[in-house]
């Protein structure tokens, strides 16, 4: 939440250069609050894993949020029960209409697939279209980040000789420690990653309407904005819980797969010790920054002069 401090006080220049956040006291007597309505497009198949992990995140924050969860027509999830999806998800075309302070799109466990071949490929592709002119800020995660920046600029996947699998160590890129989605951010900090594909700085510094701000000496890209903001595109998955990476691995291991063990993960690399959490400080940041900032700060009072 705001600092509200008198007008003109020397500290709010001072603070702004630091971002943090603060308005003045005539802002703050004339400015409406409502709360803020935040659309969940979620892809993954466990989905009540990902709802939780993701509204985990969310509720740190003062701000009231207006949580909903948009589903795809042309894709059946098998994973959730039916009940449960009947309950709490609504087909994107009855959620047309509407507009939304900020949209998050997950991952999806089809990156073997060219995107043109995902059978909900022209569903999606019209929710990116849509979200432009609906959505304030768009939060695009993992496989949906690679996909949006495939759809809206171009920017092609690449496959990977082996997962990029387990918990990498990250630092944002020169000259954008000033953004705001980094407040507080340490000068190095830790980001899960599990995907088979990447996008590559080479490709998306082709396009001069991206900028990346944030990437990994081992795990490549990590964060790329477009917009100012208004879209966001993270290759990682800092709001995976502890054990997300252990599930993952010890179902890959059932299954007979080719899996490694998770690089930086399990203390001293042995399953039986658990995990070393090292990126929650850093996912609370990332989604309250993206909430305070991107959202809270840019999004109009009436929801429908978005544009």
């Amino acid at each position: 939440m705001p600092l509200n401090l008198p007008d003109k006080l020397p500290a709010i220049s001072l603070l702004e250069q630091e971002n943090i956040f603060v308005i003045g006291s005539t802002r703050a007597t004339t400015q409406d609050i409502r709360p803020l309505k935040i659309v969940i497009l979620n892809l993954m198949p466990i989905k009540i894993t990902t709802e939780t992990d993701l509204i985990r995140l969310l509720s740190n924050s003062p701000l009231q949020i207006e949580v909903s969860f948009m589903k795809l027509k042309s894709h059946t999830s098998k994973n959730t029960p039916i009940e449960h999806m009947m309950a709490f998800y609504r087909d994107f075309e009855l959620m047309r209409n509407e507009k939304f302070d900020g949209m998050i799109v997950t991952g999806a466990p089809v990156e073997h697939l060219e995107f043109e071949d995902v059978n909900y490929w022209d569903e999606i592709s019209d929710i990116f279209t849509w979200a432009r002119t609906h959505v304030t800020s768009t939060l695009d995660i993992c496989w949906a980040a690679q996909a949006g920046l495939y759809f809206h600029y171009g920017v092609p996947k690449h496959g990977l000789d082996q997962k990029m699998f387990g918990i990498f160590k990250h630092h944002v890129c020169t000259g954008f420690s000033h953004l705001p989605i980094f407040r507080g951010f340490d000068d190095e900090f830790y980001v899960p990653h599990s995907r088979h594909t990447e996008v590559r700085r080479e490709d998306i510094e082709r396009c001069k309407d991206l900028q990346i701000v944030s990437e990994s000496e081992e795990s490549g890209v990590h964060i790329v904005m477009a917009r100012g903001g208004r879209e966001i595109f993270v290759t990682g998955h800092s709001e995976y819980s502890p054990y997300t990476l252990d599930t993952e691995y010890r179902r890959d291991l059932g299954k007979g797969l080719p899996i490694a063990l998770p690089k930086n993960y399990y203390r001293d690399d042995c399953p039986e010790k658990g995990p070393l959490v090292r990126w929650r400080s850093t996912a609370n940041l990332l989604f309250s920054n993206w909430l305070n900032y991107y959202v809270y700060q840019a999004t109009p009072y009436d929801i429908n002069t978005i544009e």
